[in-house]
């Protein structure tokens, strides 16, 4: 038993280790090709997955077959992407881009932006719904600034 579990764990270990998060700004030349909305909808669907991720772990918890073990490996890489994908959007994309000094509710607009990352990573920390809630809700927020608009 102990040979299985020091084989999951580094079989977990090691897909972290070999995997990069690519960057997903639309890009940082003023190009004025911009679809906030869009942005905030890529994230709440990472958030969305993230939660199936974490039932899905949960349904999985206690099993001990291979191929349940596997999934339970696919399912935490998968959660870590995503978080990884939310957080990502807000430092390359919102952060560097859309959330300036200039704006006179600077402070609240960077807090909530800042909410995000903070609830993002505890995502990938936990397995506990409520901060995935959390975290939906504070993307969910950042719709104010960004409507959709009609093109």
């Amino acid at each position: 038993m102990q040979n299985k579990s020091l084989f999951i764990s580094l079989l977990i270990a090691s897909a972290f280790l070999s995997w990069s998060t690519p960057l997903r700004a639309h890009c940082q030349v003023p190009c004025g090709i911009y679809d906030d909305y869009a942005r905030v909808i890529s994230m709440l669907e990472d958030a969305s997955t993230v939660e199936k991720a974490i039932k899905s772990m949960t349904a999985l918890a206690g099993k001990t077959d291979v191929q349940s073990q596997n999934q339970m490996v696919r399912w935490v890489v998968n959660k870590e992407a995503h978080a990884e994908n939310i957080i990502a959007t807000i430092a390359n994309y919102f952060l560097t881009q859309r959330v300036k000094t200039s704006q006179k509710d600077y402070v609240e607009r960077l807090k909530k932006h800042h909410q995000v990352i903070l609830l993002a990573m505890k995502a990938k920390q936990t397995v506990d719904p409520k901060v995935v809630a959390e975290l939906k809700s504070s993307i969910e927020a950042l719709k104010a600034y960004y409507p959709k608009t009609v093109k």
